[in-house]
């Protein structure tokens, strides 16, 4: 994984409030070239595994995320997302981030899929991370489709994978 230049990596740290402990790169931009989701190393500098690939790190969203969460948005998820659908989307990422990792290792391992779960919704906002920078997770597209019928856009982002 390439780091992320200087500027990406102090707009992070003011976006997250403390400087970031993994490498990253950034996922998807706002075409005003403002930072959205960041594509974490699977494992942060100190070895610790780094359970969350995709993070979404914007304000606005992550605010209008965490208001979803606040109304229930974990468990409508839940009961309206198909099973089949997530558990596929887990898969995948467990599997896109062992790509990443050197499997011989004797160090830990990241587990489980998004945001570290290997079943069910943990965190919408680790889900519509996802969704934005791969396209691959049915609550991440649940989560967007509830964000936009309140005029909270999220279509018109930038995939960069800088």
């Amino acid at each position: 994984m390439t780091s992320a230049s200087a500027a990406d990596l102090a707009a992070v740290t003011q976006l997250l409030g403390r400087a970031p402990e993994g490498d990253f790169t950034v996922a998807v931009r706002r075409p005003t070239g403002e930072i959205v989701v960041i594509e974490n190393a699977p494992l942060l500098r100190s070895g610790r595994p780094m359970p969350t690939r995709y993070w979404l790190v914007d304000s606005e969203l992550r605010h209008a995320v965490s208001q979803l969460e606040a109304a229930g948005g974990v468990r409508q998820a839940e009961r309206e997302v198909d099973p089949i659908a997530l558990d596929h989307a887990h898969q995948q990422a467990a599997l896109d981030r062992a790509a990443l990792l050197d499997l011989s290792s004797s160090a830990p391992q990241p587990s489980g899929g998004i945001a570290g779960t290997r079943t069910g919704v943990k965190c919408l906002h680790a889900h519509l991370a996802t969704y934005l920078a791969d396209g691959n997770d049915p609550v991440g597209k649940w989560t967007a489709d509830k964000l936009e019928a309140v005029d909270i856009s999220v279509q018109v982002l930038v995939v960069t994978h800088d």
